[in-house]
């Protein structure tokens, strides 16, 4: 869902990609001259939201790979 809408899908819901894309739409938004003042607290607690998802993600995916590869090496 588009950052212009009140309603957000829920961050597990979300591919990585979808997480991503939606990050850079709010960061847009936040930086546009047509910027919503109203909804800049909700703009950046969802940013919070799915930059900590994808942050867990990632780590979640590099430990598997430290494993994957450490098992390799076995």
């Amino acid at each position: 869902m588009t950052t212009n809408q009140t309603a957000f899908t829920d961050i597990d819901q979300l591919s990585y990609n979808q997480a991503i894309a939606e990050l850079e739409d709010i960061l847009r938004n936040m930086q546009s001259d047509n910027c919503d003042i109203d909804k800049l607290t909700l703009y950046t607690r969802r940013a919070s939201q799915l930059l900590n998802e994808c942050k867990r993600r990632l780590t979640v995916t590099d430990r598997e790979l430290r494993d994957i590869l450490a098992d390799m090496e076995k």
